[in-house]
C-alpha cells in the first residue's frame, strides 16, 4: 500500500524541517510526501527546498486557509492511504507508517485511529496532554468523544466517494470530517492501541485566544450531524480535563 503523507505549511520556519525528517526517516519505503505551503513569508519554503529530492510534490501558493491547503494535498495525492501530518509535528517513532499499513492490512479497515500525544512547544521531550482514544461506540459521539484528527488514517477512496474537508470551517473542519466518517456506518473504522503522534501544544486550534471561535464552530457541527447540542460540546470540552492531569500522574 503506498501511504500519502500531506502536510499543510505556512510560516514554520522553526518546526518545518522536524516534520519532514519525522516522515523521511520512516522506515516503510512506500510513502509519498506532499508538502503544501500557502506562501509562506518567512524562510519556510528555503527549508522545505532543501528536502525536495526527497519530496514527491511540493506546492507553494496562495491559499484560503489550512484546510484548503490540506484539500490541494489530497486532490493531488495518489497513495492508498492519506494522512496528515502538521508543521509543528512529528510522528512518535520511525515504525509508525508500518504499524498503521500492517492494521489496514490484518482488518480490512476504511479508517484506521490511534492515540497521540501533546508535547510543549519548545520542550519536546515534555509531555502536556495525553489523547487516548479507544474501540469504537457509535454513542460515545454523544459525549464528546473524537480521536484525535492526525492519529486518523483514511483509505483515498472515502475522500473520493465521501467528499473533502469543508472550507467554511476555519478550525473545526477536522470535526465535522471525523464525524462524517464516524457517523457513516458502511466505513470500517478500527482502532490501533498505539502511539502514532506527538504534536505542539500551541498550534491554531490549541490557542486559548482560538477556542471561543472553535466552540462556535463545534457546536454547528454537533447540530449539523443530531447530537445533543451544548450538552455534547460540554462533554467534548471536559474530556480535555484529564488529558492535561495524565502526564501529572503517569511517566511517559
Amino acid at each position: 500500500m503506498k501511504v500519502s503523507i500531506i502536510t499543510a505549511c505556512f510560516n514554520r520556519e522553526r518546526t518545518i524541517s522536524g516534520a519532514i525528517e519525522s516522515v523521511l526517516s520512516q522506515k516503510y519505503d512506500n510513502i509519498e510526501y506532499i508538502i503544501i505551503d500557502g506562501l509562506s513569508r518567512d524562510k519556510s519554503v528555503d527549508i522545505i527546498n532543501r528536502y525536495e529530492k526527497n519530496i514527491d510534490i511540493i506546492v507553494s501558493e496562495k491559499d484560503t486557509g489550512m484546510y484548503n491547503a490540506i484539500n490541494k494535498g489530497i486532490v493531488k495525492s495518489t497513495g492508498d492511504i492519506v494522512g496528515l501530518l502538521h508543521s509543528d509535528d512529528f510522528f512518535y517513532d520511525d515504525n509508525t507508517i508500518q504499524k498503521i499499513v500492517d492494521k489496514f492490512y490484518e482488518s480490512s479497515a476504511d479508517v484506521v485511529y490511534a492515540n497521540g500525544l501533546y508535547v510543549d512547544e519548545d520542550d519536546i521531550a515534555k509531555i502536556k496532554r495525553v489523547y487516548r482514544a479507544k474501540v469504537f461506540k457509535n454513542r460515545y459521539l454523544y459525549f464528546g468523544w473524537i480521536p484525535l484528527h492526525t492519529t486518523i488514517f483514511v483509505k483515498k477512496e472515502v475522500f473520493e466517494e465521501y467528499g473533502l474537508y469543508q472550507e467554511n470551517f476555519k478550525i473545526a473542519s477536522d470535526y465535522e470530517i471525523s464525524l462524517r466518517w464516524f457517523k457513516n456506518k458502511q466505513l470500517k473504522k478500527v482502532f490501533l492501541n498505539d502511539w502514532v503522534v506527538k504534536m505542539r501544544l500551541g498550534g491554531k486550534s490549541t490557542d486559548l485566544k482560538q477556542q471561543k471561535v472553535k466552540s462556535k464552530e463545534d457546536l454547528e457541527i454537533i447540530k449539523q450531524y443530531n447530537l445533543w447540542g451544548i450538552i455534547t460540546l460540554i462533554f467534548k470540552i471536559l474530556r480535555k480535563i484529564p488529558q492535561y492531569l495524565l502526564p501529572k500522574i503517569i511517566k511517559f
